[in-house]
């Protein structure tokens, strides 16, 4: 962690400049650390960026004890009904069938983009994101939070037993159950259940999806393969109990 003590303040971004900021980071994480490419990333720039950042809510996390140009150390994109909407579509769109969400008569927000600044990785720094959400789940009234999570790489059978596992103890109930697309598309129950090792697998499993599956989170059908940004992801589904049980109030400095 940096020094001083980090001061954690978060905000909703409110124009250009705050996006940029958003966009500079996600570049920092998602193309520079892991890999990611694709027509929208502005490599001249150093922004990683698409078309429904015009349409989404950024919660920004700064750390106010960082010079004044470089005090964004957080990220959250997330899109309700009538982001999606004026986009055409939500995100996850590309990759996942929601006609079971959107018929589900819910109030939706579709969470991505989230990312930290390497150094604030393993601390408190996400809660403070987490409770701006709530905040905003409780504001909107939304019911159920979706969105994909990412294991680095592409290589599925490098994957198998976090992806098994999740198939197999975290699966949605077939009233949330999205499905991925082809051609993308990839099975997760690649390992027989009696066969999967539990404590590799949860080791292998990004510390995010823990989060989430610690909320109550679920998983959809299958998992999706994209190549651009080197990732497998997997849709994840927080229904009404999960949504409930978001942090409303940051954890104490240094907590994991």
């Amino acid at each position: 962690m940096t020094d001083p003590t980090p001061s954690f303040q978060v905000s909703t971004a409110t124009g250009e400049v705050d996006l940029l900021a958003a966009q500079r980071l996600r570049y920092d994480v998602f193309v520079t650390e892991l890999g990611a490419a694709g027509p929208m990333v502005d490599h001249e720039n150093r922004l990683e960026c698409d078309r429904f950042d015009a349409h989404a809510a950024h919660f920004i996390l700064r750390d106010t004890n960082r010079a004044a140009n470089d005090q964004v150390i957080g990220v959250y994109r997330v899109m309700t009904n009538a982001a999606a909407d004026a986009a055409g579509q939500f995100y996850c769109e590309d990759e996942y069938d929601l006609t079971c969400l959107r018929n589900s008569g819910c109030r939706l927000l579709e969470l991505g983009r989230s990312c930290l600044h390497r150094d604030y990785r393993g601390g408190p720094a996400m809660m403070h994101l987490w409770a701006a959400l709530a905040d905003f789940v409780t504001k909107e009234g939304i019911d159920l939070l979706f969105g994909v999570a990412s294991f680095h790489g592409t290589d599925v059978q490098a994957l198998a037993a976090p992806l098994s596992l999740l198939h197999a103890r975290h699966l949605a109930p077939p009233k949330l159950r999205v499905t991925a697309k082809p051609p993308g598309a990839q099975a997760m129950d690649l390992i027989a259940t009696e066969n999967i090792d539990r404590v590799a697998a949860m080791r292998a499993t990004p510390a995010l999806i823990k989060a989430y599956l610690r909320l109550g989170g679920l998983v959809g059908q299958g998992a999706f393969v994209d190549h651009d940004f080197n990732t497998v992801d997997i849709c994840l589904i927080l229904p009404t109990d999960a949504v409930n049980a978001l942090p409303r109030r940051p954890t104490p400095e240094g907590a994991v």
